[in-house]
Order: structure tokens, then C-alpha cells, then sequence
């Protein structure tokens, strides 16, 4: 069952009502926060001064009963997150009009950094515009979460989609793990880097790819989605045995690595960081974070210095450097491990012997 209709017209004010029956984190939806507040009151802006706004999709669940709606929810939103959560933050006092705010029908109303309690008391004419705003919005009807992750891609085929976020909408078994262990406490303790655009299901991907082939391979966008292609056709459990595999090397990473660790400040690095990790714990967990940071220090040492002042002594730095510039080649991969493991097998040989 597929139906898509236009839902009942319905008010921003009676949606506002109606948010704690709406399911706004769906797994095939993007992150929030990816609007800024600048972002949202520009749209209050537009319903403000009567422009329209595009449509927006919900997954319907009052007309059936499916395994599709896991929150147990009324409506689910397919596309259209950024626009109800402006609305309501609006409402709620999260944010305000713009500074440079003009009202189209009266230009000498100075109404710029008013927040909507503001405008209810003091403007309550321009704050019913918001209230009785008819909300465009589509209703999605059906049992399979196929459609609605097709529906979803389609609709966001021309905005700037992330490959992770457009990977989280497709079908199969690997989109599954993938959410699976970006929700590893690795993932929500350890890392440092932004996350708002699914950079850590797109680490995740890498880790998970890599893991099932059992060796470094090229993790660009077209692997990926490649990847999940395969685990569609096939009918195997290899795919959550290595789930469970690099949930194993996870769990180790959590202890070598401290609480938003600068080592991991960026998602270059993690897929090499990884294998390290899961070639070396089990006899050396206690030192690698030791030797991580001497072996950082040095790189950084090694991109400050001009081209002409580079040595031979530190040609294989200077070569991780350069390889660390194609982060997603197979090559790039093997290369920057096989000088990671030189270089500590290095540091071991140095280290005083413990008494």
C-alpha cells in the first residue's frame, strides 16, 4: 500500500498542538540542528510577509496500524524537519524575527528581534498570521518503509544530501548496522568532529566496509553505496558478523582514546586509527595512545616545515602527510598503516624496558 494525498488543511497553530504526536527523528531523516537560528527566522519571515513555502511530507499513521510507526505516533515526518522545527521554535521562544526584519505591509513597524510573545501582545494582527498560516503539507499512507526511504531520496535528490544521509534512506540490512554503531559510545564520547550532517554513520560505513572485507578498500562515496547495494542481494549473516566484529574494536578504541579526543578531530584519519587499534591492543592497549600522540606531534612538525627543509630522516613522515591528502584511497589507507606500524614498532624498541 502507497497512497500519497494532500493532508486536511491545517494551521501552523494547530500543528504546534499537535507536536508531541509527530515522530520528528525518523531513521531515514536527516539530523537535527542543521538550520541555524538565522535559517529559521528567515522562514517565520516568509510567513510573516505572506510568501509561500514548499510542501511538507508526513508518514500518515491515523489511517493504519504498522510496524513502520516504532514511536507510536500519529505522523512521522518524511520531509520538512527544519520547516516544522522553525515554526514551533518560534512559538516556542527559541528564536526571534531577524534584526533587519521589514513588514511588508507596514514598513515603519520596527519589529526586528521581537520574539512571537512579543508580537502576540504588542502586534496580536501580525502574530495571527503566524497562527492561522495554512501548513502545505502532503500525507504519505502506506506499510512499507521502502517507499517512504525512496519517496525521501527523491524528494532531497536536488538539495545538498549528504551520501551518508541519502545511504541511511536505502534499503537493506547495512543502513541498519551502520546506525547501529554510530550510536556506539565511540562514536557519542570519543570523537571530536561534527556530526550533524551523519559524519559519524559515514565513519561508521568506512569501518563496517573494511571490516567485512577483512583489508584497506577504497571508501569513497560510489564504494559505500555500493556496499549497501550487495548486502540487499545477498542473503548472508556476514554483514552482522562484522558489525559485531567492529563493535569488538570499538569497545578497545573507547579505552585508548580519552573523551573528545584531539586525535580524533577529524574522520580522515579513524579508518587507519581503527585497524592500529585492532592489529596492536590485545598486547600493546596501554601504549598506543602514548605513541599516537608522539607520532601526531611529529606529523604536525613535519606540515610546518617548508617543502626544501624536509630530510631524509623524515621521509616517511613527510610521505604520511602527503598520503593523508586522499583519505578514501585503498592506497592512501595501507600506506599511512604500514608507516604507523614501522613507527611503533620504532617507539617499542625505544621504550625503556619495564623493571
Amino acid at each position: 500500500m502507497f497512497k500519497v494525498r494532500p493532508f486536511e488543511t491545517k494551521t501552523a497553530s494547530w500543528w504546534y498542538n499537535e507536536r508531541d504526536n509527530i515522530e520528528f527523528s525518523p531513521v531515514y531523516q536527516r539530523k537535527g540542528g542543521i538550520w541555524t537560528s538565522g535559517d529559521k527566522a528567515y522562514l517565520i519571515d516568509s510567513i510573516l510577509n505572506e510568501f509561500d513555502i514548499p510542501k511538507l511530507y508526513i508518514a500518515d499513521f491515523s489511517y493504519v496500524n504498522t510496524p513502520l510507526n516504532r514511536s507510536q505516533k500519529s505522523y512521522a515526518i518524511i520531509d520538512g524537519r527544519q520547516r516544522f522545527e522553525a515554526i514551533f521554535d518560534f512559538f516556542d521562544g527559541k528564536i526571534v524575527l531577524l534584526e533587519d526584519f521589514q513588514y511588508r505591509d507596514d514598513a515603519s513597524l520596527s519589529l526586528g528581534g521581537l520574539s512571537y510573545k512579543d508580537l502576540k501582545q504588542r502586534y496580536p494582527k501580525i502574530a495571527s498570521r503566524l497562527d492561522t498560516f495554512n501548513v502545505s503539507v502532503v500525507s504519505v499512507i502506506t506499510d512499507e518503509e521502502a517507499k517512504i526511504n525512496e519517496l525521501f531520496v527523491r524528494l532531497n535528490r536536488s538539495k545538498p544530501l549528504t551520501g551518508a544521509e541519502i545511504r541511511n534512506a536505502m534499503a537493506g540490512p547495512v543502513p541498519v548496522l551502520i546506525r547501529r554503531l554510530a550510536v556506539n559510545p565511540f562514536f557519542s564520547k570519543k570523537i571530536r568532529f561534527q556530526v550533524k550532517r551523519a559524519q559519524d554513520q559515514n565513519t561508521a560505513a568506512k569501518l563496517l566496509l573494511i571490516e567485512f572485507r577483512g583489508e584497506f578498500v577504497d571508501t569513497k562515496k560510489v564504494h559505500l553505496n555500493r556496499f549497501v547495494d550487495e548486502a540487499i542481494l545477498a542473503e548472508s549473516t556476514d554483514f552482522e558478523r562484522a558489525a559485531a566484529r567492529v563493535e569488538d574494536v570499538l569497545g578497545n578504541m573507547c579505552q585508548v582514546f580519552v573523551e573528545k579526543d584531539v586525535l580524533l578531530a577529524s574522520q580522515g584519519q579513524l579508518p587507519v586509527y581503527y585497524w592500529f587499534v585492532r592489529t596492536f591492543y590485545a598486547l600493546h592497549g596501554a601504549t598506543l595512545r602514548e605513541f599516537l600522540v608522539d607520532f601526531t606531534r611529529r606529523v604536525r612538525g613535519v606540515k610546518a616545515l617548508q617543502p626544501q627543509d624536509t630530510d631524509r630522516l623524515s621521509a616517511e613522515l613527510v610521505k604520511y602527510v602527503t598520503l593523508s591528502r586522499s583519505v578514501n584511497d585503498q592506497g592512501s589507507m595501507a600506506g599511512r598503516f604500514r608507516i604507523l606500524e614501522e613507527e611503533f614498532r620504532r617507539f617499542l624498541k625505544q621504550r625503556p624496558a619495564s623493571t
